[in-house]
């Protein structure tokens, strides 16, 4: 079974976040060839969480102080900058100062 995926802007992050469900983002991040391991995951979730809770997405020195990690660990778990694909995967708004 396929999930079809919603519309979604240049950067692959979606037109509405309404359209997010947890089978959405994996199948966004699948067709993208990113795996989204159980750290990873969690990582959405409390994105998500933060932003149900601020109406905000966090920079990163506030997401790293809000999960309790170090930086360093989140950007080599990542491979990028952590907070736009855990955004994009968490159907929320691009972070400022991203592309």
């Amino acid at each position: 079974m396929s999930i079809e995926i919603p519309a979604r802007d240049g950067d692959g992050y979606l037109l509405s976040m309404d359209d997010w469900t947890p089978e959405i983002a994996r199948a966004m991040a699948e067709e993208d060839g990113v795996e989204l391991t159980e750290e990873k995951w969690d990582h959405i979730l409390k994105a998500r969480e933060y932003y149900d809770e601020t109406q905000s997405v966090p920079p990163i020195r506030i997401f790293i102080k809000h999960i309790g990690a170090k930086k360093k660990e989140v950007f080599d778990l990542w491979l990028t900058g952590p907070m736009k694909p855990i955004t994009k995967y968490g159907g929320l708004p691009k972070p400022r100062g991203c592309v």
